[in-house]
């Protein structure tokens, strides 16, 4: 199973490739919306992982891209600024969520969620 973690913050990025390497998932990490765009063009992905703010765009634009792909991955927004009502939102389109920061078990308890596990 690929995953795609996309975040600017190295530590965070760092985290969750040795986190989910660990699990078994191969994974592949971008530092901006346009290298993870960029990616999305060339390979298929399971499960994204994708801040919301980002230098270089809103994780958002990602969101929405990855709805025109023709297999779709499934997405965690893993972010410090989701409201509750954001989250509701995002839940409705099916969208899992990770509040920063998190500890493993959630990362893990989100992930086997969100895989409908």
């Amino acid at each position: 199973m690929k995953m795609l973690v996309v975040d600017d913050e190295q530590l965070v990025r760092w985290f969750l490739e040795r986190a989910l390497r660990k699990s078994g998932y191969e994974v592949s990490t971008a530092p901006t919306i346009l290298v993870a765009s960029e990616k999305l063009d060339r390979e298929q992905f399971d499960m994204l992982f994708v801040d919301l703010r980002m230098p270089d765009g809103n994780g958002t634009e990602l969101i929405d891209k990855v709805g025109t792909l023709d297999v779709k991955p499934k997405v965690v927004v893993c972010s410090a600024f989701i409201s509750s009502e954001l989250e509701a939102e995002f839940k409705n389109k099916g969208i899992c969520t990770l509040k920063k920061p998190f500890k493993l078990d959630e990362l893990n308890r989100v992930v086997q969620k969100c895989l409908g596990k």
